[in-house]
């Protein structure tokens, strides 16, 4: 027993051994790991402890930026064509209500939300985190957010808010000059932070596009004050925005205004909406035809009654001694304000498929041939290189042969016995076709080119096309074809490859009424603009009057070809000259049979009608270009809108303003 006893009692010893070695040995592996935590709390806690205050303070205060209010867009007379107004939005923040869809639902009893914003609007919020706002609806009215306001404690999570939003209020008067914005594209990103904020908008065309970092102007920071999860607690004071510099046109906006309803109109009758024969014609089944604008009060109708859509084209309005563009207009026109709102698939589908092309400016973008407003360029080309004179005779039997090809002049029976004044006074393309000949395509290229044909003037308006002078080298560039002599004559009376732009007819006009100074288009206006520049053209002044004399006889002579359009109650006379533009070719067929009439034609196969002017007569100031597409008779279409838009330009005399 005694030795069983003792057996145990040495296990009993060696066991308690066993259990001290390994709690001592625990207990030192905690009293490590203790001290290991103690060690690294006191290197964080004293030691890097300022490094870790910043840190904090910083995830505890964020910085919020603040768009700029974006600079107007003004004409010569301070006159607002782009400007800002309040935009009075509605943002919904999720956790502040119980029941969203609830909200909502009571939000569309005061206000109209469509069906597919509540969508937007649901996945949104569904995307976002609870604090954070989402829009519901923009741009709405004072009275409508009056009604909400009042409804606001029935409405939890609904905010009000104001921001600024673009506005043109002239809309589709002045679109081609202005531009308008729209929310930049993810292509557009460049990761400057301003254009991150949601909606904000930037320039897509006119001056909005070619000025739209001078008028964006400078953004703000300011301070936010955090919580953990991101949420505003409050705001503090931060830096003021820099708003965008205005920038400052030539243009007048109500000889703008003026010009653009007078070119839509054409010769058809400008009627208010609400007249009794617009309805009539309404009620009778008639659509109002693309383009077509209700909203601005008038619409354009026949002699029969019916609405008809608004003549496609362009006027330049210059001042022949400094350049400034007085009215630069292109029809039909779209409200840039629906860009501003945001425009929906449908009506952007619109305007692209629209044939009479709404979003393009055709003042500088639209190509077209210059037709018979190109002959005094040949004229001068011939006076200058010594091959004709202003009394140089020519036959016009009505057509030349020339090679295997007959040329026809626009009158079928021919002029007769004609000299350059009277060539240009009643249009006679055998005339120039025999001056062609005289003097070839290359001089004739040369002097388009002093003209101001085939130069791109980079004055403003972003998109400013060339057009083209033809010349034997460029053809065989081109086509990898010889020129054809026969080539030249066409050209001569402004048809076959030419083209330029209604801008590029205005400075050609400019060049010749001031003296041949190359004067060029400015739409921006800048102090201290000298009248003239000293450059010359090198133009004989004697030969210029020439061409002048024969402008004036379109006009006012005896057989002038737009001679009609002189009214006996004009205050005023002026010189100009017509043309007629075919783009599509006339078959011989077709000119025998004399089913030629523009009026017979579809509306895409019928002339241009083209018209250049300058008044006052004998003391030039003004010059007009303008271009009816598909118009059908420069004299008939073209001259009667010029001469209206020149009586209002000397009424209103801008450039005294």
């Amino acid at each position: 027993m005694t030795r069983a006893f003792k057996m145990k009692h040495r296990e009993d010893q060696e066991f308690q051994k066993l259990i001290n070695r390994r709690t001592a040995i625990l207990g030192g592996v905690k009293f490590t790991l203790f001290a290991a935590l103690a060690g690294r709390l006191y290197f964080l806690q004293v030691e890097e402890a300022a490094k870790y205050r910043t840190l904090s303070e910083n995830n505890q205060f964020n910085f919020e930026l603040l768009p700029p209010i974006r600079g107007r867009i003004l004409d010569r007379n301070g006159i607002p064509l782009a400007t800002n107004k309040d935009n009075f939005r509605l943002e919904i923040v999720s956790e502040q209500t119980r029941d969203v869809a609830h909200t909502l639902k009571r939000l569309q009893g005061i206000i109209d939300i469509s069906p597919e914003a509540i969508l937007r609007i649901s996945d949104e919020i569904n995307k976002k985190r609870s604090f954070v706002p989402v829009l519901v609806s923009e741009n709405l009215s004072r009275k409508d957010i009056a009604k909400v306001a009042i409804q606001t404690p029935y409405l939890p999570g609904i905010k009000i808010d104001i921001g600024q939003t673009r506005y043109y209020p002239f809309r589709d008067l002045a679109v081609h000059l202005t531009g308008y914005v729209a929310v930049i594209s993810k292509f557009e990103k460049t990761g400057d932070p301003l254009l991150e904020l949601p909606g904000f908008r930037t320039g897509k065309s006119g001056i909005e596009k070619a000025f739209d970092s001078k008028m964006r102007g400078k953004a703000a920071q300011r301070q936010v004050e955090v919580n953990a999860l991101g949420r505003i607690i409050r705001k503090l004071p931060g830096e003021e925005t820099q708003m965008g510099q205005d920038v400052r046109l030539t243009v007048d906006i109500r000889l703008q205004n003026f010009a653009t309803k007078r070119l839509a109109q054409g010769n058809s009758t400008h009627i208010p909406v609400d007249d009794p024969r617009i309805q009539r014609a309404l009620n009778e089944g008639q659509d109002l035809p693309a383009g077509t604008d209700p909203v601005n009060g008038y619409v354009n109708v026949d002699k029969r009654g019916n609405i008809l859509s608004p003549e496609s084209g362009a006027a330049v309005v210059m001042d022949a001694f400094n350049g400034d563009v007085l009215a630069l207009v292109s029809t039909p026109g779209f409200d840039p304000n629906a860009f501003s709102s945001g425009l929906n698939a449908a009506d952007w589908e619109n305007l692209l498929s629209n044939p009479r092309s709404p979003m393009t400016n055709k003042a500088v973008s639209g190509q077209y041939s210059p037709g018979s407003t190109f002959k005094m360029i040949v004229c001068l080309a011939a006076l200058e290189a010594g091959v004709a004179h202003k009394e140089t005779q020519v036959n016009c039997p009505g057509m030349i042969e020339f090679g295997d090809s007959r040329f026809h002049c626009w009158k079928k029976e021919g002029h007769g016995w004609l000299n350059m004044i009277d060539a240009i006074e009643q249009s006679c393309d055998v005339y120039l076709y025999e001056l062609a000949k005289r003097v070839g395509i290359k001089r004739i290229g040369e002097m388009a080119a002093r003209f101001g044909f085939g130069e791109a003037f980079d004055f403003g308006l972003p998109g400013e096309n060339r057009g083209l002078i033809p010349t034997p080298a460029w053809k065989r560039k081109t086509f990898g074809q010889s020129w054809h002599a026969g080539e030249t004559l066409i050209t001569s009376i402004g048809q076959g490859f030419i083209l330029c732009t209604p801008l590029q007819m205005a400075v050609m006009t400019c060049r010749l009424v001031n003296g041949g100074r190359t004067v060029s288009p400015r739409l921006l206006q800048h102090k201290n603009v000298k009248e003239l520049k000293n450059n010359s053209l090198q133009i004989s002044p004697r030969h210029l009057k020439t061409v002048l004399k024969g402008m004036d006889r379109v006009i006012n002579g005896p057989k002038g070809t737009a001679r009609k359009v002189v009214d006996q109650d004009m205050r005023f006379r002026f010189g100009g000259k017509s043309g007629s533009v075919q783009v599509k070719r006339i078959s011989l067929d077709e000119r025998e049979s004399g089913k030629i009439k523009n009026k017979e034609r579809p509306w895409h196969e019928r002339d241009h009608a083209m018209f250049v002017a300058f008044a006052p007569l004998h003391s030039p100031r003004y010059v007009i270009s303008v271009v009816v597409e598909h118009g059908g008779g420069g004299s008939t279409m073209a001259a009667p809108i010029a001469r209206d838009i020149l009586d209002e330009t000397l009424r209103l005399n801008p450039s005294k303003s």
